[in-house]
C-alpha cells in the first residue's frame, strides 16, 4: 500500500467507519448464524429459514437508498447516528420481551436492516475525505466492515449454546454501544460536502444508463457474497451435518475470507484498473459457485471452494467500489445508497432461493447455479461498457485514477 495513502484523508474517520460498519453488519446478519437453534425451537421449514435470514438482507437493501438520500441532506455521522439508536433499540426490545413465532423473527429481521443500510453511511463518511487515486483503497478499508459478518458466525452460535439464542441479542448490544461512543468521539464529517439535491435530482440520477450498470454488478458481487454469509451457517449444518457452534466456524472461515480481501481488491483495482480486476473476479466467483452446485460430498472440499467463492466475490466489492467515486463523484451518497440497495437486493434473491432450491429439489445446486449464471452475464456486461468508460469518465484526461 502507498505511504502516500496513509499522508492524505482522516485517519480516525475511517477507523470509525471500519468500526462502525463491522460491528452493524454482524448485527444484519444475526439471524443467520441462529437460524439452526431458532428453526429448532420455532420448527420453521427451509424455506421459512431461507426468509428469515433474507429478510433483514431486503430491508437493509431498500433502508440504503434512505440513508443515501439523508447522507446528502444531514451529513454521514448523523445518519449513522439514527441508524446505530434504531438497531440498539429493536436489539433491546426482543431481548427484553422474546422471540416467540416466525412472524416475530420476521418483524426483527426488519429493524435489523437499519444496521445492514450503515453500508451507505460508512462508505461516503471515509470516501469524502480521499482523493480519487486513493478512493479504492480507502474504500476497501472502509468496506473491510464486511468482516463483522464473520464475527456473528463465530461467536452467536456458541453463545446461544451457552446461554439461549435470545440473549445474544442482549449480549450483541454491548459491542454496539462500544462502538457508538468510539463513533461519537472519532468520527468526523469532511470539509466542503456536496450540496443537499432536491428528490427530483435523486431520481435524476436513475436517468443514467450507468447507474443501472452499478447497481447490477453491485448486486452480483455483494449480493453473493451477503446471501451467502446469512446462508453458509445452514448450508453446513444440511449439507455435511455439521453442529451449529461448527457451522459457525465454517462460515466465518468463509466470511474472513470474503472481507478482508476486499481492501486487497480496491488497492489492486487502484494498480491495474478497476474494469480489468472486476473482470477477472467474475469469472473466478461464477467458476466456484458452479463448482459448488454440485454439492461436494467432502466438507473440507466444500469449505475450500466456499473461500476461494467468497474472496472472489469481497475482491470483486473492492474493485466495483474503485470505479463508482470516479463516475459519481458528486452523487456519491445517493450512488452509494442505491447501489448498497441493490446488493442487497441481491442477498436477498440468493439467500432465499437457497431456501426454496432445498424445500422443492432437497438440494441447493438450483439456487447456487442460476447465481453463478448471473455472474456471468454481469461479466459480459461489463465488456459492453469497458471501452465507453474508458474513453469518456474514466480518460486519463479526466481522472488520474485507473479505470
Amino acid at each position: 500500500m502507498k505511504t502516500s495513502f496513509w499522508q492524505a484523508g482522516h485517519k480516525p474517520t475511517l477507523f470509525s467507519a471500519f468500526l462502525y460498519f463491522d460491528l452493524s453488519f454482524m448485527v444484519w446478519v444475526l439471524l443467520g448464524p441462529l437460524a439452526v437453534q431458532i428453526a429448532g425451537d420455532l420448527q420453521l421449514s427451509p424455506a421459512q429459514k431461507g426468509m428469515m435470514v433474507a429478510t433483514p438482507v431486503l430491508t437493509g437493501a431498500l433502508l440504503r437508498l434512505v440513508m443515501g438520500v439523508l447522507v446528502d441532506q444531514i451529513q454521514p455521522k448523523k445518519a449513522g447516528l439514527i441508524g446505530q439508536l434504531i438497531v440498539l433499540a429493536a436489539l433491546a426490545f426482543a431481548w427484553v420481551n422474546g422471540v416467540h413465532s416466525y412472524q416475530q423473527a420476521l418483524l426483527l429481521g426488519v429493524f435489523l436492516g437499519f444496521a445492514g443500510a450503515s453500508f451507505a453511511v460508512a462508505l461516503p463518511l471515509a470516501s469524502r475525505w480521499y482523493p480519487p487515486e486513493h478512493q479504492g483503497t480507502a474504500l476497501g478499508i472502509a468496506g473491510a466492515g464486511n468482516s463483522g459478518t464473520a464475527l456473528a458466525a463465530l461467536f452467536a452460535p456458541g453463545l446461544a449454546l451457552a446461554f439461549g439464542w435470545n440473549n445474544v441479542f442482549g449480549l450483541a448490544l454491548i459491542p454496539l454501544s462500544i462502538a457508538l461512543v468510539v463513533y461519537m468521539l472519532f468520527a468526523k464529517d469532511a470539509p466542503n460536502p456536496p450540496a443537499g439535491k432536491s428528490l427530483g435530482q435523486y431520481l435524476a440520477v436513475l436517468k443514467d444508463k450507468d447507474a443501472w450498470w452499478f447497481m447490477f454488478f453491485y448486486s452480483v458481487t455483494f449480493g453473493g457474497f451477503v446471501g451467502m454469509a446469512s446462508s453458509l451457517t445452514i448450508y453446513f449444518n444440511d449439507q455435511y451435518g455439521l453442529d451449529p457452534v461448527h457451522a459457525g466456524y465454517f462460515t466465518a472461515a468463509c466470511v474472513f475470507a470474503g472481507s478482508f480481501v476486499r481492501p486487497i481488491g480496491g488497492n489492486l483495482a487502484d494498480r491495474i484498473g478497476g474494469i480489468r480486476t472486476l473482470s477477472a473476479m467474475y469469472i473466478l466467483a461464477a467458476s466456484f459457485l458452479f463448482i459448488l452446485s454440485f454439492g461436494l460430498q467432502q466438507q473440507w472440499a466444500g469449505l475450500a471452494v466456499v473461500v476461494l467463492a467468497m474472496a472472489s466475490l469481497g475482491m470483486g466489492n473492492g474493485a466495483v467500489f474503485q470505479l463508482v467515486p470516479q463516475r459519481f463523484r458528486k452523487e456519491i451518497g445517493v450512488m452509494t445508497g442505491l447501489i448498497g440497495m441493490a446488493g442487497g437486493i441481491g442477498g436477498f434473491y440468493l439467500a432465499s432461493s437457497m431456501g426454496y432450491s432445498k424445500q422443492l429439489t432437497g438440494n441447493y445446486q438450483v439456487g447456487l447455479a442460476m447465481f453463478a449464471g448471473l455472474a456471468l452475464i454481469a461479466l459480459i456486461g461489463l465488456s459492453l461498457v469497458k471501452k465507453r468508460w474508458r474513453t469518456t469518465w474514466g480518460s486519463a484526461a479526466v481522472t488520474s485514477a485507473r479505470i
